[in-house]
């Protein structure tokens, strides 16, 4: 379960999110950075009114270079009773001695490192904190005028974050200036917890004050505790990620259709060898018809976005070289019915590079018939037969 972290200043704030449900209450300082850490006041009050109704974590800001220093504060914050401590290492600075300083209390306090998206860091990274007996890892931005999270590693990429650091041992989060949209198209990753700062506050700006309607619709994006029976085989969070709640689909209501066109990817792909080894553009256009929930939609829990179609195909084509377009088109589809709302998806793919048009395949599917394998219905090329499949 994807648990909901919210970030805030001070004990009016930790109300506001208590309330709507956070569960992860976090103390930071907007105004000093992304890890700008609160005054060590405003924690201690807050740990004190929370009193283990919730998990509550703390900013310590990025580790200068002085291990020292940074021991120091790491320490201080501890005495003031948060369950986690988050610690900002940047790849410019000594990781490896701030981790040496640390490896001590990492015995006796949950620390978190927190790595930034806006920087490239060494591959075996995660090893270090991870021997050192850190407790997780987090994903955020350092510089908040420069993107968001998924403006710096795409969705197909998060997936791969999150799988290294649970390899690792390690609670995984995510943040970096997380809006309601980016929830659904992150849940599936399985993340620990998603962070959330400016999304919660007034304006969406991180240094205003935390607003209670804005956090409300944060956390019912988020899928709360598991219902105690469930079917086998169907993993109700990964359902209400992508938009699903049980029971909410209106078959009277009808379906809308959305869809995606002219997206164009580089893609490994071809039988022959002469196709290995190099990508060939391909052109996708998918087309989904889902089962509406309300006549008046309004948020992200009445639709099924397009930027799930987007993400699937971004993931399937990463997986590596595909022989045939016919693969391509299926594993799609199949991602796409994944969604228990949506109800036929057509799915079409062409190799633009291997004549004067277009190649490729195109297919239906239906949640009824999938399993039935509804034939391929071949797309006819500009220049009168199929070419490589």
């Amino acid at each position: 379960m994807t648990l909901m972290l919210a970030s805030v200043q001070d004990r009016k704030e930790a109300e506001i999110v208590l309330q709507a449900g956070a569960d992860i209450i976090d103390l930071k300082d907007p105004a000093r950075g992304a890890l700008g850490s609160a005054d060590i006041r405003h924690i201690k009050d807050v740990v004190a009114f929370v009193a283990g109704k919730r998990l509550v974590s703390a900013a310590c800001g990025e580790f200068s270079g002085d291990p020292a220093a940074l021991r120091a504060k790491v320490e201080e914050i501890a005495a003031a009773g948060v369950d986690f401590i988050k610690i900002g290492f940047l790849p410019s600075s000594p990781i490896a001695a701030g981790v040496e300083a640390l490896a001590d209390v990492a015995g006796r306090k949950k620390l978190i490192a927190v790595l930034f998206a806006d920087h490239r860091y060494e591959e075996d990274v995660m090893t270090s904190f991870a021997k050192a007996g850190f407790y997780g890892i987090m994903l955020d931005t350092d510089d908040k005028s420069k993107g968001r999270l998924l403006d710096h590693m795409t969705p197909d990429h998060i997936p791969d974050f999150v799988a290294e650091g649970h390899r690792h041992g390690l609670m995984v989060g995510l943040a970096g200036s997380l809006e309601a949209p980016d929830i659904p198209r992150l849940l599936p990753s399985k993340p620990d917890y998603l962070g959330f700062r400016g999304a919660l506050c007034e304006g969406m700006s991180r240094n205003a004050d935390i607003d209670a309607e804005a956090t409300a619709k944060i956390r019912a994006l988020i899928p709360g505790e598991q219902p105690a029976e469930k079917s086998p085989g169907v993993d109700l969070n990964l359902l209400a990620a992508r938009g699903y709640f049980p029971g909410s689909a209106d078959e009277d209501l009808g379906t809308d259709q959305i869809f995606v066109r002219d997206f164009v990817l580089p893609v490994h792909i071809g039988a022959y060898s002469f196709e290995h080894g190099k990508p060939q553009k391909v052109r996708f256009d998918v087309t989904a018809d889902v089962l509406r929930v309300t006549r008046d939609p309004k948020d992200m829990h009445h639709i099924v976005s397009y930027d799930l179609i987007m993400d699937g195909i971004r993931a399937i084509v990463g997986r590596g070289h595909v022989d045939l377009v016919e693969t391509l088109v299926e594993q799609t589809a199949a991602f796409i019915l994944e969604n228990p709302r949506v109800a036929r998806v057509v799915v079409r793919a062409e190799k633009l590079e291997l004549g004067p048009g277009g190649v490729g395949v195109q297919i239906e599917r239906k949640r009824d018939s999938y399993r039935s394998q509804v034939p391929l219905r071949v797309v006819a090329s500009t220049d009168g037969g199929r070419k490589g499949g």
